[in-house]
């Protein structure tokens, strides 16, 4: 961060330099209170809309329009088959093998379904580990899976917190708990970023010591997907499920994807809530009784394709392709939330006043720096609404701003920098 300097000029030499500038002018910039581009650092909340979103989402109107029902096997991407039409983005997305992906419904109803498959408690194997402060459709869905399953969430379910005085928990406590919990330990569920901290997991290293004590270990990637460079596979992570309105752009309420490791892609006998879609195709249309799943994550589908939200996402993964995957984005993420980290701790503010609780390793974070404002918390966040920069407010003191790779500008960062030293300044 030493080399950095706060002035519009450097930060217009790093955007002559960085090779995905072009990315931003394929994206709608929402216009500030002056009518110029917002500088937009939510994108850990909804990511901006790609403008080839709408001709995708025409494009399935008009075969709807044109063929009605023949569209499934006639249209310009038949709707029968169009999930599978992102399956290859989406393993290349997370570090995954085709079979262990799938597209389909949305993020919370896909963690019930795994969770239904993966926390199968018995009367001494019944714990669920999980990050306290962990999202709230997080905290809900494992309250109602281990009531669903006769068990006390104050019993079942365990929460980390991080030392007295600290905002982030270390990965050595967190496999110590692990060790500690041992054979009472079912499932260990965290959250691949933590929403309110930025903090990035070392998800091999929990996968690791879960499976040493026979846990099944998965993850809530909804602030990690299109984040984080993955590899789920390779840190054999047993499933994982995603939004895709974040950082992966793909419109408000989104479809979802959900990664199930290629040990269970054969495993009819695991428990799960079938659908039809699930189905094995070979004779899903002669309507028999007597579910068989499909190999791999398809397997846990349950109805067909959520066609208009899919065209969307396939436009918006089309771009994280043609830039190059996530790890180009990420080398990009890495310097942005640097430049906005260096220009954050130069205005030296006494942390009495404010403190950037994100972890500071880049590898322990993603693209968001949380701010916790310890005085007029949100006087500043309307400060910097009122200049343009649309941020994001979590209660009781907390701004988040994550600069995306993809459509976020070194000049933009900048601008927020400027911001928060003006604000000092008044």
């Amino acid at each position: 961060m030493t080399s950095f300097q706060p002035t519009p000029d450097f930060a217009a030499h790093l955007d002559a330099q960085d090779i995905l500038r072009d990315f931003r002018s394929r994206f709608h910039i929402p216009p500030g209170p002056d009518g110029q581009e917002s500088v937009y650092l939510c994108g850990n909340s909804l990511g901006l809309m790609p403008k080839a979103a709408r001709a995708a989402v025409e494009q399935e109107f008009a075969d709807w329009e044109r063929l009605g029902v023949e569209g499934h096997f006639h249209g310009t991407s038949p709707w029968m088959h169009y999930h599978e039409t992102l399956t290859e983005a989406s393993a290349r997305l997370v570090g995954a093998k085709p079979v262990e992906v799938v597209v389909m419904n949305n993020l919370t109803t896909n963690l019930h379904l795994l969770l239904i498959s993966f926390y199968r408690p018995t009367a001494t194997r019944y714990k669920v580990l999980m990050e306290g402060g962990a999202f709230p459709s997080d905290q809900y869905a494992l309250e109602s899976q281990v009531k669903l399953h006769g068990f006390a969430p104050d019993d079942a379910i365990v929460e980390l917190v991080p030392r007295s005085g600290e905002h982030t928990l270390r990965t050595e406590d967190i496999e110590a708990k692990i060790q500690e919990l041992g054979d009472s330990l079912a499932t260990i569920i965290l959250g691949g970023v933590n929403y309110y901290t930025g903090q990035a997991f070392d998800m091999a290293a929990i996968a690791r010591a879960g499976h040493a004590v026979g846990a099944i270990v998965g993850f809530d990637l909804a602030h990690a997907a299109g984040n984080l460079e993955l590899q789920l596979h390779d840190w054999d992570v047993d499933f994982a499920c995603w939004c895709t309105y974040k950082y992966l752009n793909s419109g408000p309420g989104g479809t979802s994807g959900v990664y199930v490791h290629e040990r269970f892609a054969n495993r009819p006998d695991l428990p799960r809530l079938a659908g039809w879609w699930g189905h094995d195709p070979s004779d899903r249309f002669q309507m028999k009784k007597g579910f068989r799943p499909m190999a791999g994550a398809a397997g846990w589908q349950l109805s067909n394709a959520q066609i208009f939200p899919m065209a969307i996402h396939r436009a918006a993964l089309a771009l994280v392709e043609e830039a190059g995957g996530m790890a180009v984005l990420r080398r990009k993420s890495e310097q942005l939330t640097a430049y906005l980290e260096f220009l954050i701790r130069g205005l030296n503010l006494p942390a009495s006043r404010l403190e950037i609780i994100t972890p500071q390793r880049p590898e322990a974070r993603g693209c968001q720096l949380s701010l916790l404002v310890h005085q007029q918390g949100r006087e500043l966040f309307d400060f910097l609404a009122a200049k343009g920069i649309i941020a994001d407010w979590r209660e009781p003191n907390v701004i988040r701003l994550a600069p995306v790779p993809l459509y976020n500008s070194f000049q933009d960062v900048q601008r927020v920098g400027a911001a928060l030293a003006g604000w000092l300044t008044r």
